[in-house]
């Protein structure tokens, strides 16, 4: 695990260096950081008017006593997106959006519910109930 970190901090930001030294060359220095401070903008009001329909959803689910067990799923991506508009970068960005849109997100909502299938049957994680 140590080791798919390591590569994973170090990997990405060299990614996200060249891309936005590459973009500087071909659009322009302005041009790239009118764009960064452009998707910081839009990610934000994004993951802002999402986080709130979910969060209505959530209570609505609540007082109807269905426990929102896709919500919560939606609201880790929505969160996930969020930090990823935050770490400066086209990639990463990129990725962030496609969380924090309901469309591209269900792709990988399927995605992730079948991750966690696997783990939970592989008993790598064990879920428990409280009464």
């Amino acid at each position: 695990m140590f080791i798919k970190l390591l590569i994973l901090f170090t990997l990405i930001p060299i990614i996200e260096l060249y891309v936005l030294i590459e973009a500087g060359h071909q659009i322009g220095i302005a041009a790239t950081i009118g764009m960064i401070i452009l998707t910081g903008i839009a990610g934000a009001y994004l993951a802002r008017t999402q986080g709130f329909n979910l969060i209505n959803k959530i209570q609505t689910d609540l007082n109807q006593g269905i426990i929102p067990t896709q919500e919560m799923l939606d609201g880790v991506m929505i969160l996930a997106g969020g930090l990823l508009l935050l770490t400066p970068g086209f990639c990463t960005d990129l990725f962030g959006f496609c969380l924090l849109t309901p469309a591209t997100r269900q792709f990988f909502k399927v995605w992730l519910k079948k991750w966690l299938d696997l783990r939970i049957k592989s008993g790598e994680i064990n879920i428990q109930q409280f009464k």
